[in-house]
């Protein structure tokens, strides 16, 4: 007899079919179930989304080649990390922000107005040491008029 996937109970009746598979409902905790139904991907389809993660494919393009979800895969990757890789601890309390990560923050405003502009010392006497500040008008919409 088909125990129910719940509770255990074998006291169940026929529900329909899903996808040519006969789907059942238990008449003590009222689950419906499938006592045939695999789920998920099988081992050797994860650790192949896993390698070719590591081989620089995007999840997006590993989903459509495993025919899966793409948050599937993230969590295969996620889950690999966890147990394989150390994360690494940070040497000191400096942080280190690149230029260019500011840049594209700064160059996705709505505006192109503010501090999103390219400012640049130009030296007016090498002697002395003046400088004076120029706006470098180059974003989209601006003109030198």
């Amino acid at each position: 007899m088909i125990q129910c996937k719940k509770c255990g109970s074998e006291n169940n009746v026929k529900c329909g079919h899903i996808k040519g598979n006969q789907r059942y409902r238990c008449k003590e905790c009222g689950c419906q179930f499938q006592p045939n139904r695999e789920k998920g991907k099988p081992e050797e389809v994860k650790r192949l989304a896993v390698l070719l993660y590591m081989l620089g494919l995007s999840q997006r393009t590993i989903a459509k080649i495993s025919k899966s979800d793409v948050h599937a895969v993230y969590r295969w990757i996620r889950k690999f990390a966890e147990a394989n890789v150390v994360k690494p601890a940070p040497q000191s309390a400096e942080v280190e922000v690149e230029l260019d990560e500011i840049w594209h923050y700064l160059n996705s405003k709505k505006t192109n107005s503010g501090y999103g502009r390219l400012i640049a010392a130009i030296p007016i006497n090498l002697s002395t040491g003046s400088a004076e500040g120029a706006i470098m008008l180059h974003l989209q919409g601006f003109t030198n008029d």
